[in-house]
């Protein structure tokens, strides 16, 4: 795929750079909203799209309290509450979607080519995005930080690790995981990382942190 996969002409993009401040809204989502929103794209997030695209949250039932924190944040996007749904084999899922909105919509053109999930090339990451991230599809080994982000394409991947070494300093790595890639972020940007993230991690996920 190539490097410029997500482009597309039309509908201008989300305004990624003036979500840095959360209080600001811009349309009818906050700037705190779009974090989340890109936080969640870049992690288990979904989106759907016919005339205008919806959001899709969809979570085990074991990070309940995950859902519920995110259906708080956009609970004006949404008509009907998070419920539990049986999944694949015993795998109970806690999940709720979005309405069709055409405020939603560029996140889905931004963030898909055809059916896949892409990064964007022009994506800013600020620290609440990186947090839902991470709370999504991080975990540790050791010392070290993986985002699994194997659904990705390798293009999408390097994007992403140019991003934080671009925008925060954060130094990582393409890692094997079986016939997969991941991101390793570096030990030495470990705390650098955590640093940046901490204030917006949930008190239930800090064991995904090195003690």
């Amino acid at each position: 795929m190539s490097s410029n996969a997500s482009a597309y002409n039309g509908e201008p993009l989300p305004a990624v750079r003036q979500h840095r401040t959360e209080g600001n809204t811009v349309g009818s989502l906050s700037g705190r909203q779009r974090s989340i929103i890109i936080g969640s794209l870049l992690g288990d997030g979904a989106m759907r799209c016919k005339d205008n695209a919806l959001l899709e949250i969809n979570h085990a039932f074991e990070q309940k309290f995950y859902v519920d924190w995110k259906y708080q944040q956009l609970a004006n996007l949404v008509t009907t509450p998070p419920k539990a749904r049986k999944g694949n084999g015993a795998r109970i899922a806690y999940r709720f979607t979005t309405r069709s909105l055409p405020e939603l919509t560029p996140f889905y053109k931004w963030f898909y080519s055809g059916e896949h999930k892409v990064v964007p090339g022009d994506l800013v990451l600020d620290p609440l995005s990186l947090a839902v991230w991470f709370m999504d599809d991080g975990c540790k080994s050791h010392r070290a930080l993986y985002l699994n982000t194997q659904k990705f394409d390798l293009d999408s991947q390097r994007r992403l690790i140019k991003f934080l070494g671009d925008q925060w300093g954060v130094k990582a790595t393409l890692n094997r995981d079986k016939q997969y890639l991941r991101i390793r972020i570096a030990v030495e940007s470990v705390l650098r990382f955590k640093t940046i993230v901490a204030p917006h991690i949930l008190p239930q996920f800090q064991y995904k942190f090195p003690s």
